[in-house]
Formats: C-alpha cells, structure tokens, sequence
C-alpha cells in the first residue's frame, strides 16, 4: 500500500514538516515522487518510520539513527529484539523512580523517613551513568571479576589484546550477522572475554554489544577498525545471545 506525505502524518501523528526534514536529511526518503511532484511511500517506509520513531523515543540521536538503519548489516528483527531490551531496562529503571517517588510523598507526610541517599534510588540520577549502565547489565560480580582478570595485564597488552580481536571480525562486517560463520567467531569473542576479563553471561554479551552502539566512546574505538564494524557487532552478538 502506498501512502501520501499527508496520509502517513495522520496515521503516524508526525507532521509533514517533520517527514519532510527526515527526508531533507536522508533519514527517511520516499519511495518515489509522483509526477504532481508528491512523496510517496511504501509499507519498507512504514517500517522505517517505525525503526526512526522507536529509536528516537530511546533517546537516540537522529544521526545515530541514520547510521544504524543505513549499515549494510541492519537487520529488522534483531533491531527490533536490540529495542525491546532497551525498552525493558527503561522500564526498570522508571518502576524504580516510581517507587522513590512514592516513599518521597511518605516521607514528606511523616509517615517514613529517608535518608539523603535513598531519595536518589534508581539509575535515572546515577552520577556516573556509563558506570552504572555496565554494572546494570553484567552485574556486579562481573565488573569485580573483570577488574582482577584486566589487572593481570599491562596496559600494552590489553591493547594488543582487543586490536587482535577488532582487527579478526572486522573481516566479516560485511558478511550476515547470523550466519553460521559469523556466529562461530561470535562464540570465540564470547570465550575469549570470559577467558580474559571476567564472567559473561549471554545476556551480559549482548548487554556489551548494546552499549557498542548506545555509547558514542565505544562506536568510535571500535569503528577505527572498520566503518561500521560496532553496529555489526552488536547485531552479531545479539544473534548469538539469543541461541
């Protein structure tokens, strides 16, 4: 089914000013232009619109966005599956401001007492949240056990460490993310961190590969090894995650 600019603002409740931007910068093109000159678009541009929204909501940023949806590796069921972890912890973390919230009321009515650091429960006013985001999803048993294994290192060796492993599945980025290939190597860098820097579980390596995109310091490191390479990662490790 094809749509008008205006049919798909009013299913979408998007303004066409909006549609029309995302196409302005190559976030959501038409699928063609009629000969009144009108954008149509398509049920991929539905999907599309979806992906962009979903993404958007979990606070991610529109060139963050182009970047995931145009990788040659984007897949839209493991996008979806990405998401909807996200969503999860988002929701995790907005029960627990909720219920902050709730014994703040007490407190203020008299009916409990707080302490200063009870009244910051919950990840959402965490001082350091790159910190907390890691711990949150390999627990902290993880994060103590991969401090004692990195200490075993110099600093050059660790680096030498993970340029040989970037280095290795860069050569398959442009290969499927579940191919039986590229799941293979998936579970040698799944061995190869538990060998090396602690106890991951898969749900903790997919949590990683979450924050290869989601964290712009580790979509940059990880890129200089190949354009592209943390998003294919991150669907890769996902794939594998959920075997």
């Amino acid at each position: 089914m094809n749509y008008l600019i205006g049919d798909l603002s009013d299913i979408v409740r998007v303004s066409k000013r909006t549609l029309q931007h995302y196409d302005k910068i190559g976030l959501l093109k038409p699928a063609t232009i009629n000969d009144a000159g009108y954008r149509i678009y398509n049920e991929h541009s539905v999907d599309q619109l979806q992906q962009i929204l979903f993404y958007k909501e979990l606070g991610f940023s529109l060139k963050k966005i182009i970047e995931i949806l145009n990788s040659p590796n984007f897949d839209l069921l493991a996008s979806l599956q990405f998401q909807e972890k996200i969503a999860n912890e988002k929701m995790r973390q907005y029960d627990q401001m909720i219920r902050t919230i709730r014994q703040t009321q007490k407190a203020i009515e008299g009916e409990i007492q707080m302490s200063a650091k009870e009244k910051f429960n919950g990840s959402l006013f965490d001082q350091n949240p790159y910190e907390e985001e890691a711990k949150q999803l390999f627990g902290e048993k993880a994060i103590r056990d991969s401090k004692i294994k990195m200490a075993q290192f110099s600093s050059i060796e660790l680096q030498n460490l993970w340029q040989q492993q970037f280095k290795k599945l860069s050569k398959l980025r442009n290969s499927k993310p579940n191919s039986p290939e590229v799941l293979k190597e998936m579970d040698s860098f799944f061995k190869f961190l538990n060998q090396h820097f602690g106890n991951y579980s898969k749900e903790a390596f997919a949590g990683l590969g979450m924050l290869y995109v989601q964290d712009e310091r580790f979509t940059k490191n990880i890129d200089q090894y190949g354009n592209g390479l943390a998003q294919f990662l991150q669907i890769a490790m996902q794939a594998y995650s959920s075997k």
